[in-house]
């Protein structure tokens, strides 16, 4: 009996896993990917498919089997021939971007350690692949005392200056967008457009009108096989937030997060060059860890933060800003490649050398 049952993206079951809900196959579809949905051995898997140039494609599937690391991992060869088959053609690789935690280990032995065959280390992560979590547990109090002791001081200095924090509408979107391009310019980032980010509102807000696609509208199943039946009525959308810190009126910095299925992340943040010494960062995202926890969510996951603290990385100032909240520091595997079409995908590894050199080295000098 074949493991992979095709299905729409539609009717992927829900979850607690942003990342491989309807909503994100429906929001990536808006740029230019075209996401495919199965089972796998009754475990929802979304992958998305992009165009190339010279008429090839590549499949990603951000953060697969999050809960179900095990159960797939016994079947691993089956699904690599199941999707290869399915997937011929033009198609460079299949990416997996894996969520599961190896810890201190080298993410090269631990998969070999799990048998996962084929694969070869993507040339660059797509997900964060280090990040903290922070456990939404007891009280504010408690929460505070779990954080390391600047943190808290900065968080209640930032109080005794006078910032404060609110809850903005989704229109906001786009004056935190001119504060984003502030903080990519400041800290040699690069950013998506301001659509990109209006589009996440503009989906959530069509899923709760109702306007999610039906299947076969962008999201077809693999030719010849048949869909199953939807897997139930929830397809709610993650509740969306932005919490901005002002002082004296002045916007001095802002945060947007999603909340689904028990889960909470900060997705995005943006600070101004002005009054840094207020630390509204700080101010901001403990309003947001509280909303959280406020709205029945059991985790703050922060998203982000280079591989260890090492003073000489780049981004070390935000390894100690977020590591600063306490919580559990997490190392996944990260982005690994199935090749499908194996002397165009060593073509295309030399690209990406090419873009990672520019973005993770000059663009940041």
């Amino acid at each position: 009996m074949p493991l992979l049952t095709p299905i729409t993206f539609q009717q992927l079951p829900s979850g607690s896993n942003l990342l491989q809900s309807p909503f994100w196959g429906l929001f990536k579809s808006r740029f230019g990917w075209r996401p495919h949905a199965f089972l796998a051995g009754g475990i929802p898997l979304l992958l998305m498919e992009k165009d190339l140039p010279g008429g090839y494609t590549l499949l990603y599937t951000p953060h697969p089997f999050d809960t179900a690391g095990a159960e797939i991992r016994l079947r691993w060869d089956e699904l690599c021939a199941e999707l290869t088959d399915f997937f011929q053609g033009r198609r460079l690789c299949i990416r997996f971007d894996f969520p599961w935690e190896i810890g201190n280990d080298d993410a090269g032995e631990k998969l070999a350690e799990w048998d996962l065959h084929g694969l070869k280390r993507a040339v660059m992560d797509v997900q964060p692949p280090s990040t903290v979590v922070i456990p939404l547990e007891g009280t504010a109090d408690d929460q505070l005392g779990a954080m390391k002791s600047k943190t808290r001081y900065n968080i209640r200095l930032s109080a005794r200056k006078g910032v404060t924090t609110q809850l903005e509408d989704p229109c906001f979107v786009d004056t935190w967008y001119d504060l984003y391009c502030e903080t990519a310019e400041r800290d040699r980032i690069s950013i998506h457009s301001k659509d990109y980010y209006r589009q996440l509102f503009t989906t959530a807000q069509d899923m709760r009108s109702g306007l999610l696609p039906g299947p076969g509208s962008g999201s077809d199943s693999i030719p010849g096989s048949e869909s199953v039946p939807a897997q139930g009525p929830d397809t709610a959308p993650p509740a969306l937030r932005i919490i901005s810190a002002r002082h004296e009126g002045e916007l001095l910095a802002a945060v947007i997060i999603s909340m689904y299925g028990g889960r909470a992340t900060y997705m995005y943040g943006a600070s101004s060059n002005q009054k840094r010494n207020l630390m509204a960062s700080y101010a901001v995202q403990w309003a947001a860890i509280q909303m959280a926890r406020d709205e029945g969510c059991t985790s703050y996951d922060l998203f982000g933060i280079p591989p260890a603290d090492d003073p000489e990385h780049p981004m070390h100032g935000l390894y100690r800003f977020k590591t600063g909240f306490g919580g559990h520091i997490l190392h996944r595997a990260g982005a690994w490649d199935l090749p499908l079409n194996r002397a165009v995908y060593a073509l295309y590894r030399q690209v990406e050398h090419a873009r990672y050199y520019y973005f993770k080295k000059l663009k940041k000098r």
